[in-house]
């Protein structure tokens, strides 16, 4: 009889785990970028957009039934961080990563998921070398540089022709590769940049750099680093009465620059992915995300878009693992439905949709530009 009783309840205690096991089953989906540093307010966008599209896509049941828990982890934006959180993320098991953001930390970093069979779906990185790689769990929902470059010289070549341009970058990869891109891309249309500079990242004070460009009679500065340094340079040049048209990137998308720029960043212009708001897809989303009160501008919708797309990579393929996914993005005849439209990859991980137009700031907002 206590034999008997024994075994009931070792089945029972069984059944029960069982049933808890299932109840708690959860897919991890880590969020990898930079939380804090020069680019915590891209990468609290991207944040907010993933944890928003988990949110939806757990009300409605989660992916293959289980659950989808974000993990947030934060690279500073710096290359070796990004190295320690891969191997971090790797060492706690799991095997989709929406990140990294800045181009480079996730080369280095994308090593490491390579190294481990973890998909990386990058929502901000647009440094070209990152997918051309061989890489095959390497994707991402926007576009390159080398596209980003031709559009920001076609617009500078189409308006800015006769003005004296200065390009200069923030002495980091990405801002880099992007500044010798659109000098290149000028220099095929026969016009040479007057200036090619660096500054340094989280400068305050340029005075000194202002001086360079009034002596060089520049009227068009091409920037490629982030919104801290964007904004203080318009500000400053602004206040020195120095005439300057910032021309810039995705890094001044922020809700910051303006508010760092001051009047200053009234007609600052930038290369951009198409805004997302405006899209008919992600219509819901927006005004879902604005009652909740987060404006999702700047890269907020490409984070969730990287979300949409691991998942429905899974519910593509039936599997929760990493190469059904990887599979399922490298099949052509895949479509993946998404708030920034729809997406589909080449053999390299990279869309195949256009991605990017022009945008000027006007009050505290930004536009298309025209």
């Amino acid at each position: 009889m206590k034999r008997s009783m024994r075994m009931a309840l070792s089945l029972a205690a069984c059944v029960v785990g069982f049933y808890a096991s299932a109840a708690s089953a959860e897919i991890q989906i880590a969020v990898a970028g930079p939380i804090t540093g020069q680019y915590a307010a891209l990468g609290e966008q991207i944040r907010q957009g993933a944890e928003a599209a988990a949110k939806a896509i757990n009300a409605k049941g989660g992916v293959l039934g289980e659950q989808v828990k974000v993990v947030v982890e934060d690279d500073v934006g710096d290359p070796k961080q990004g190295v320690s959180v891969a191997n971090r993320i790797v060492g706690n098991g799991i095997k989709f990563v929406i990140g990294h953001f800045n181009s480079g930390v996730s080369i280095p970093a994308s090593e490491v998921y390579a190294e481990n069979n973890v998909v990386m779906v990058t929502p901000g990185s647009t440094n070209p070398l990152l997918t051309s790689r061989g890489l095959q769990d390497v994707f991402r929902v926007c576009g390159r540089d080398d596209q980003t470059a031709s559009v920001a010289a076609r617009y500078m070549v189409a308006h800015f022709k006769n003005s004296k341009i200065a390009i200069i970058d923030d002495k980091t990869q990405p801002a880099i590769g992007l500044a010798d891109g659109v000098e290149s891309e000028l220099k095929k249309a026969d016009i040479t940049p007057v200036m090619r500079d660096s500054i340094n990242p989280g400068e305050k004070d340029f005075s000194v750099f202002l001086g360079k460009l009034k002596a060089a009679n520049v009227d068009l500065l091409y920037y490629t680093g982030g919104d801290p340094e964007a904004g203080l340079i318009a500000r400053q040049a602004h206040e020195s009465g120095q005439k300057l048209q910032l021309f810039s990137t995705d890094g001044i998308a922020t809700s910051e620059f303006p508010a760092i720029a001051g009047p200053a960043s009234e007609g600052a212009v930038f290369v951009f992915g198409l805004d997302a708001r405006q899209s008919s897809s992600a219509q819901a989303v927006v005004a879902e995300m604005r009652a909740q009160g987060i404006e999702p501008e700047g890269f907020t919708l490409y984070g969730y878009a990287a979300m949409q797309v691991i998942a429905q990579g899974m519910e593509k393929s039936q599997k929760a693992d990493p190469q059904g996914v990887i599979d399922a993005l490298h099949d052509t005849a895949n479509t993946f439905h998404t708030v920034l439209g729809p997406r589909s990859y080449d053999k390299n991980g990279d869309i195949t949709q256009d991605d990017f137009a022009v945008y000027v700031w006007k009050g505290n907002k930004y536009i298309v530009a025209k």
